[in-house]
């Protein structure tokens, strides 16, 4: 009888401490782009299957401010690239490390001892910066690689998103790595109207990522980064210590990104950009279709 008390007892618990998880709310941010706002959807779509209350915080700005709502405890976890990590928050001056693993373990060692922070594991995207050009420009000025546009950049216009002004990895690297100075540069805060100036021929040059639909569909030439300017941007979770000791919260992160790559981003992407769907209606439809939620 006393077995079988001690046996009700701590099922009792394991249900309560099952509860109680379940009912934690999880504030998820995003910054403000599509695949953010993809991804963070879906985090949010397959823990609310798994039971636990979301809250979403989505399009919360560039990466400085959603770092510092995660900080701040405002949000509990948002998708972050490992270069980004690197580059715009530990300003690592002068390190050009093409490493996926090591770039990684900097970030995390480094996030872990300056804020208590914690990268999960990564998925299969790498959305490094991808430098593009038209078709045309490439064959008029011979660009393959940065290094050639490096010396015809002073006849060029650059078209590049805000956060590209101030980082390592931005105009101030161009100019030091392979000595770019452009005839002229222009301001886009939203990436599709990058392209859009790219294509109506506003600007001949353009930063945008390795997981934009744009580049493919559009046939853009993005030239070689030849010497290695550009580290690994692996997406992962960055989340509070509160999360990180979840195992059955980190379980389910780590399985959503196992499920994505490049290919898969891209198509993701272009849902949302083209076909006009709502980042959560896409987010939900993968989700079921990869078998992550019933």
């Amino acid at each position: 009888m006393r077995f079988l008390r001690t046996l009700l007892g701590a099922a009792a618990l394991l249900a309560t401490g099952l509860t109680a998880a379940s009912a934690q709310t999880i504030k998820i941010g995003s910054k403000n782009f599509t695949e953010q706002f993809i991804v963070a959807e879906l985090y949010g779509a397959a823990l609310e299957a798994a039971g636990f209350k979301v809250e979403r915080k989505i399009n919360l700005g560039g990466t400085l401010v959603a770092h510092e709502a995660l900080k701040s405890g405002a949000i509990d976890l948002y998708p972050e690239y490992t270069g980004t990590g690197l580059n715009a928050v530990m300003k690592a001056q002068g390190v050009t490390e093409t490493d996926p693993e090591k770039v990684r373990g900097m970030v995390k060692a480094f996030y872990e001892k300056e804020f208590n922070l914690t990268w999960l594991k990564p998925s299969n995207i790498n959305n490094g910066y991808a430098i593009v050009v038209r078709p045309e420009t490439a064959k008029e000025f011979n660009l393959k690689t940065l290094s050639d546009l490096g010396k015809a950049s002073s006849k060029l216009r650059l078209g590049a998103g805000t956060e590209f002004v101030d980082r390592r990895d931005g105009i101030k690297g161009l100019k030091e790595v392979y000595g770019a100075e452009f005839a002229e540069f222009k301001q886009f805060a939203a990436l599709r109207l990058r392209y859009e100036a790219l294509n109506q021929k506003q600007i001949e040059v353009a930063n945008g990522f390795s997981t934009d639909w744009q580049i493919a569909a559009d046939k853009f030439v993005a030239l070689d980064d030849d010497k290695a300017l550009f580290p690994p941007y692996f997406l992962a979770p960055v989340v509070r210590p509160e999360i990180a000791a979840n195992e059955k919260i980190v379980g389910i992160l780590e399985k959503v990104g196992a499920a994505l790559d490049n290919a898969t981003m891209q198509e993701l992407n272009r849902q949302v950009e083209v076909d006009k769907k709502e980042p959560r209606t896409v987010a939900a439809a993968f989700l079921k279709a990869k078998g992550l939620v019933n």
